[in-house]
């Protein structure tokens, strides 16, 4: 009954930036965890930022100080703003959040992806 959906992917210039949102719906008591993560054309899937229910943000090295990640716990939403975008930031973006229902049992869930390309 939980779903992730996210939204604000598309086609941008190098250079430029996107901002992406994930909504968590569904029958929820509470979010801890959140992240995105994104997978190229032949390429595992990547940890690209993740937020603890605090607010504590961790990036890898190649997305540090260009992407941020963002919550807001009132609306269940987590975003990803992206600067200063790069052909190699082109990939199919993925939310998750770490979700427990009202039976006390908390599990990983996935949306579907956004497409991100990032090309002149």
């Amino acid at each position: 009954q939980v779903q992730l959906v996210e939204s604000g992917g598309g086609l941008v210039q190098p250079g430029g930036s996107l901002r992406l949102s994930c909504v968590a719906s569904g029958i929820i008591l509470r979010i801890n965890n959140m992240g995105w993560y994104r997978q190229a054309p032949g390429k595992e899937r990547e940890l690209v930022a993740s937020i603890t229910s605090g607010g504590s943000t961790t990036y890898p090295a190649s997305v540090k100080g260009r992407f941020t990640i963002s919550r807001d716990n009132a609306k269940n939403t987590v975003y990803l703003q992206m600067n200063s975008l790069k052909p190699e930031d082109t990939a199919v973006y993925y939310c998750n959040a770490f979700i427990s229902d009202y039976s006390g049992t908390g599990m990983w869930y996935w949306g579907k992806g956004t497409l991100v390309t990032v090309s002149s």
